[in-house]
């Protein structure tokens, strides 16, 4: 099983809710907001002793290839698989899937994040063998989070039956999955108590998620087949230049997850998981000082703050805050975020504003 068993980091996102740290030419997985390393090295870091290097595959986009290749240099080159531009994470599960089934028609994959944290990493790997057993029995398997709250910004996963114990781990049947729903239909599912966060991360193998693109997804799948008999070849570069800006931008929930068949999750009870997709995010996963505030790299000078983030990057200023609580303050030297911690989710819009602006210098 082992040696047929590969991991797929998705690398390749903005991660534009953590602007302005986070930035096109310094996007969210090769951030530093844990200690010395990126996002990316800890999430190569926890496949330890499960995926060797020459089993582990980037996919990514061009601009950030290198510098991930720098920071991770034990990955075969080969192994990063380049996206000539980001098309959604069903292109992205197709392009690795079609790699990997080159390699070994046999394999099982798992398809994970590069910018997630995960707090108990024993857990996370003890949870991968688990589901690569799942997997090998037939089933797509996704790993499902205990909700803590009515999020609308994750997905749902509906548990049915039990199909039995995989290890430690009681797996369930997929019902249904529901990607981002209303408040009310959030609050419905949470009292439900059979409802699952979707984490993101799928295991399955390569045939049968390439059989689902064909059955799902046939005009992908198509394109991906002209990719798979250029894959071995010199033409490999050219045909994905020529194919990939034709693809649909679909994710590989609606696109696949909502209406594919046997599907199982595996609760990941005790995992630690955040997606850490915004700045009021970290505020579950970074120790805060004993008045609530969470401070980064900044040379920070507090008086009355209560419940506040401030960061700071490229920059020596001193940043003095008196007498507010619930702030995020970040500092990059050519720009300057000021919000409340409740409004931390709509920097995504003003991301959105700046290319609408054409204003790139900051992007």
């Amino acid at each position: 099983m082992a040696e047929q068993y590969y991991a797929v980091i998705m690398a390749g996102g903005g991660g534009t809710r953590l602007w302005p740290l986070s930035r096109k030419s310094r996007p969210k997985q090769m951030l530093r907001v844990f200690g010395e390393r990126t996002l990316f090295q800890i999430a190569v870091d926890r496949l330890e002793g499960l995926f060797p290097p020459e089993r582990i595959l980037v996919v990514t986009v061009a601009d950030q290839a290198a510098a991930l290749r720098v920071s991770r240099p034990e990955i075969p080159t080969e192994n990063f698989l380049i996206e000539p531009r980001p098309r959604g994470t069903a292109s992205v599960v197709g392009m690795a899937a079609t790699a990997i089934h080159q390699r070994d028609p046999q394999a099982v994959m798992a398809i994970l994040t590069a910018d997630h944290f995960i707090e108990n990493e024993a857990l996370f790997r003890e949870l991968l063998e688990a589901a690569c057993s799942v997997a090998e029995d037939g089933f797509l398997v996704t790993l499902g989070i205990t909700p803590t709250f009515p999020s609308v910004g994750y997905g749902y996963i509906q548990m049915g039956e039990p199909l039995g114990k995989y290890g430690q781990f009681l797996v369930y049947r997929v019902l249904r999955f529901k990607e981002k729903p209303s408040e009310d239909q959030a609050r419905e599912m949470l009292a439900g108590g059979d409802h699952a966060w979707n984490s993101g991360m799928f295991i399955w193998r390569t045939d049968q998620i390439l059989e689902e693109f064909r059955r799902q997804m046939p005009d992908l799948a198509e394109k991906l087949d002209l990719i798979a008999r250029a894959w071995s070849t010199s033409d490999r570069q050219r045909v994905v230049g020529e194919i990939w800006p034709t693809i649909k931008n679909e994710t590989i929930d609606y696109g696949i997850m909502e209406h594919a068949r046997n599907v199982a999750v595996i609760p990941a009870k005790g995992l630690g998981w955040n997606d850490v997709g915004s700045w009021d995010s970290l505020f579950d996963v970074i120790p805060e000082d004993e008045h609530g505030n969470i401070v980064l790299g900044a040379n920070h000078l507090s008086l009355d703050t209560l419940n506040s983030l401030v960061c700071e990057d490229g920059s020596d200023r001193l940043i003095v805050t008196i007498g507010v609580k619930d702030l995020v303050v970040v500092d990059t030297g050519d720009a300057l975020l000021i919000c409340e911690k409740s409004q931390a989710q709509k920097v995504k819009d003003v991301v959105n504003r700046l290319k609408q602006e054409q204003r790139s210098q900051y992007l």
